[in-house]
């Protein structure tokens, strides 16, 4: 199988399996894959679903999530290297050799114009620092839909965010980077500070290089934009941020019950409510030092 309409039943299936047996049977056969190109990752969405797993809780789907990716990113890149690679060898300082044997092709040429998708393709890869440094101004786009500056900044923003270490064409990460601009513009009735405060925040949290789960999910439309704009940051935080924190807040209630003062129990006083004797009691020093301890008791 190498076409594009062959991944999506596999795509399908790989989103909607429910345990990690599953999800590695699928991988396994994606792995398979004789041929994987360009437009087949783009058309059948494959590079986004393979990514998302790549910070999946279940080490061995992890590991080979991203095996796969650097198997498609090794062979995305030989065939633009067999097709256009005349171009990023001139670049390059390379000899001429390599690049007398691609000029001649018409996709050399047309290369040159479309260096901004370069970046995408390897994006839904690995991640290296040449798609880490994707932005809207290396792909080209200018971001003047509004006619107000502060609005075309912000979009700006989430694009940057959303681009970085992505596999998506520009055209769709552009429409969701307005379509979240015009979201939080609602929201917050205009370009007020509440406007710009969450902006900021959506910013941070879809550029931060640990988290490119949220990001994908933003950009293939699983996590509705809507949804996304009123989501706080510890909701848009990583699945492993989100662990590191409750292992933090359990440690600290931990913490807290330990320093509470030993309570032993006695028979001695009674209850006056339920007549039962059974009951834990501490004392503690609430008043002065010449008076006597305060004797607290609860019922068990």
């Amino acid at each position: 199988m190498s076409g594009a309409a062959e991944l999506k039943p596999l795509v399908k299936s790989l989103n909607s399996a429910s345990t990690d047996e599953e999800i590695i049977t699928i991988l396994n056969t994606l792995k398979q894959q004789a041929k994987i190109t360009e437009a087949i990752l783009r058309e059948s969405k494959a590079g986004l679903a393979v990514g998302k797993l790549r910070q999946h809780a279940s080490k061995r789907v992890a590991d080979l999530a991203k095996e796969i990716v650097r198997k498609w990113k090794t062979e995305v890149e030989r065939e633009k290297q067999a097709s256009g690679g005349g171009a990023k060898a001139a670049a390059n300082g390379k000899p001429p050799a390599k690049k007398s044997v691609s000029a001649p092709s018409a996709s050399s040429a047309a290369a040159t114009p479309t260096t901004p998708v370069t970046p995408t393709v390897s994006a839904s890869g690995s991640g290296s620092k040449l798609n880490e440094t994707r932005s809207a101004k290396s792909d080209g786009i200018k971001i003047e839909y509004t006619g107000d500056k502060t609005r075309d900044k912000c979009a700006e923003l989430i694009y940057d965010a959303l681009v970085f270490d992505s596999g998506a064409p520009s055209d769709l990460i552009l429409q969701r980077a307005k379509e979240i601009e015009k979201t939080v513009l609602n929201d917050n009735g205009g370009t007020s500070a509440a406007y710009k405060a969450k902006i900021r925040s959506l910013y941070v949290n879809l550029k931060d290089k640990n988290n490119p789960t949220l990001r994908e999910s933003v950009v293939s439309g699983d996590l509705a934009v809507a949804k996304f704009c009123r989501m706080s940051s510890q909701e848009m935080a990583s699945e492993e941020r989100k662990a590191a924190d409750a292992k933090i807040a359990q440690e600290n209630l931990f913490k807290t019950l330990g320093a509470e003062e030993v309570q032993a129990e006695t028979d001695a006083f009674q209850c006056g409510r339920c007549k039962q004797r059974k009951c834990r009691y501490r004392q503690a020093q609430t008043r002065s030092a010449d008076e006597p301890m305060t004797t607290f008791l609860y019922r068990m």
